[in-house]
Order: C-alpha cells, then structure tokens, then sequence
C-alpha cells in the first residue's frame, strides 16, 4: 500500500472542488458499489488535515452515492426524480450502455434495455440535476455508438451526436475506457474528454491467474493485435514489457454487409516465429467472438504455447458456447475482460474467464478528478507495469510460496 498511501497524501495538499457524489445508474450498479467502497477506504485513511479542516467537511463517508429513481410508465415512457439533493456537489455518474440484463414493461410486454434506453436514462439524470450542481462528470465506459465513429456512404454519426448532445447539457467531464476511435473527442476539441486504457489490470490478472509459470520477456512472450486498429495498443504493452509483437491483417468482402458490418475473409499473420511463445491478444472488445477465436485457433496452429485473450469488454453477443467449444479444443487458454460493462453470471463459472478489476483504478481517477489534480500518475500504468514485472520476477526466482502474490496489493 506505499504507492497508494504516497498518492493520498499528494490529495491532502488539494481541497476537493466540491463534496463528492457518485450516481450510479442501474446498469453500473455493481461496479457504482465497489468504487464506492475504494472511496470510502481512500478516504478514511488517517490524514491530520481531513481531521482540521473545515475545507474537508463531509469528506470522509461510508456511502458517496446520490439516489436516482428511474419512474417507467405502461407506455415505456420514462422519468428520472432524484432522491437527494444534488445542490453544489461534484457529481459523477456512471452508466453501462451495453447492460441488457435491465428489463422494463410497455404495453404488457417485458423489453431489454438497449443501448438508446441507456443513454435517454442518463439525459434524464442531467435533465433532473437541473443545474444545480457544482459538477457533471460522465462515466462511460464502453462509447455510446463508438463503432459508429466515420462516415461512409449515407449513415449517421451517432458517437459524434452523443459527445455534442451531452456537451450542450452543461456537462464538464466525459471519461471512457478504450475509445474504439479516440479522435471523437474532436467532435468538440477544446471539452474535457478523457479516454484511459487497460493494459496494467491485463497483466495483474494473468500474473493471478498463472502465479508460478509465466514467463514475461522477448524470449517467452509476444503481444498479438488481432487487426490494424488494435496495434497501437499492442505495440505500447509489448514495449513496455519487453516483449515481440505480431499482427493479424483483416482482409474483409466490402461489397457485401453481413449484421451491419463487412464479414471478414481472411486472418493474414504478420511477425515472427510464435513456436513455444506464450501469445497475449489485446483488443478493446469481444462482441460475437468469431474473429477472436479465429486470430486464436491461428496463433495455435503457429505453435504459440499459451493463447490468453485479453478485452477491455466482454460483450459476448452471440453466447459462451462458442467460446466453451474452442476452449475444449484447445484454441486458448485464457479470457480476460475488465468488469466496466456488464459480465453474465455465467461468465464467472466458466474455467476459461478471468475477471481484471477495474474499480480501484476508477475510484482513483474520480478521487484525483474531484482534487482537480493531475492524474498522470493514475493513467500511466508503465512504471506500474515495471513494478509489478519486477515483484513477479522476484518471486519467480525466490520461488515463494504462490500465495503470497496473490494476496500482495501492487
């Protein structure tokens, strides 16, 4: 906890903007409750200036949460009434878009919340805040439309028209994780848009998952991107571990639309010799899975040793049975997908999931964002990933009892 207590105690030298106030929506409920909890121990870590000063009044609470109804009349008309006052706070409010599990009823039929419903949810919010508050900061994880990022033929730029529409609302912050195309903060270039990645929980959780056998350098290890678009963030992890990196090329049929989309036709590998490599995958998403498991089932007939597939968020669209199927023949070995947008509960019992937990790293970034101070040291994971790199090394060589990795905090 040193590096942590170190960045609490940088927090004590600010006075918050305004007291802090989480509105999670339904659809982030679970993870509006773990961060909620961080805040709450971040917080009531003993610091003499929260205890003096009358600038930290309400600082320090067991429950940072705003309540919100979310009324549905038969019709499928909806309202949002908030429960508390939200006068003078610096809100933050987190909302899933891909959480399907929410149900309503209209006209005697049960409905699944889309992703529309989600976002009309969140305008109502701000809608009933009214003003009031000091703050409006907006926690999306997962872009609303952000596939739907650039004009081809005759389409609508439903991303661009998100980020406009909330920014005329009177927001002041919009966060989001792993932007399918950042370059829609330039819809409006001069707002306060931030866009954080992944990579430090990837590599935590593969280092719980595998406490006495991984083997991370150029030698063991190479960081696949599964197509163009991911290989930025393939080559930073790479860099940053020290390690190879390859690519799949995505040749696609463009004079055919299958689901909305161009099917693709061909996985072409790009990089070195993967024999006896283990090959770590990193993409923003799993939708149905199909061109994963493809990129998969090639690394394996490459003779890749280890296949883990790491995803910022497990969408899952078509089902776990697919991926049961390729995991029972062999094409992994590992799925890891951050918790930042809804997991069914199935997920968890499945052999070939691992949870990376991103509620600490959340809590972190809104305690620094409600100090208005620099959070540089929360958003660049790379020292991060040299540390632990270098505790896992140590216990490697130690040969530790495995245990006590997995309960260390880094």
């Amino acid at each position: 906890m040193s590096e942590d207590i170190k960045l609490y105690q940088q927090l004590e030298r600010k006075i918050p903007n305004s007291s802090l106030a989480l509105i999670p929506l339904e659809s982030c409920r679970i993870l509006g409750e773990q961060v909620n909890n961080w805040l709450s121990q971040f917080r009531k870590a003993d610091h003499s200036i929260v205890k003096s000063d009358p600038a930290f009044s309400g600082y320090v609470k067991n429950d940072y949460r705003l309540h919100v109804d979310l009324k549905r009349l038969d019709t499928g008309e909806g309202k949002a009434v908030l429960l508390d006052s939200a006068r003078g706070k610096d809100i933050y409010i987190l909302v899933d878009i891909t959480n399907h599990s929410i149900t309503y009823e209209m006209n005697g039929f049960i409905n699944h919340m889309s992703p529309d419903d989600h976002f009309m949810d969140l305008k109502r919010v701000i809608s009933a805040i009214n003003g009031k508050a000091r703050r409006i900061n907006v926690i999306m994880p997962f872009l609303y439309e952000g596939r739907q990022h650039a004009r081809s033929g005759r389409e609508s730029l439903d991303a661009a028209n998100m980020l406009q529409e909330l920014v005329d609302m009177g927001i002041n912050n919009f966060i989001t994780f792993d932007a399918h195309d950042p370059r829609i903060q330039s819809v409006a270039p001069l707002f306060n848009f931030d866009n954080f990645n992944t990579p430090y929980q990837f590599l935590k959780s593969l280092m719980r998952a595998y406490p006495d056998d991984l083997i991370v350098d150029k030698d063991h290890t190479v960081v696949i991107s599964p197509d163009e678009g991911a290989l930025d963030r393939a080559v930073y992890f790479a860099n940053v571990i020290g390690a190879d990196t390859g690519m799949f090329y995505k040749r696609r049929d463009y004079s055919v639309i299958v689901g909305g989309k161009n099917p693709v036709v061909a996985h072409e590998f790009l990089g070195s010799d993967l024999s006896g490599k283990d090959a770590i995958v990193i993409d923003d998403m799993i939708s149905s899975g199909g061109s994963i498991l493809d990129t998969a089932r090639q690394l394996k007939e490459k003779h890749a040793n280890r296949v883990f597939l790491c995803t910022t968020f497990g969408l899952f669209t078509d089902g776990l049975d697919v991926f049961d199927k390729a995991f029972a023949h062999g094409d992994f070995d590992r799925v890891v997908c951050s918790n930042l947008t809804y997991l069914p509960e199935e997920l968890f019992s499945r052999e070939w999931f691992v949870e990376a937990d991103m509620s600490k790293f959340l809590a972190n970034i809104i305690d620094f964002m409600n100090h208005d101070e620099s959070i540089t040291n929360v958003s660049a994971p790379t020292d991060k990933i040299h540390e632990i790199l270098a505790k896992y090394n140590q216990h490697m060589q130690t040969a530790d009892d495995s245990k006590e990795l997995e309960m260390t905090e880094f």
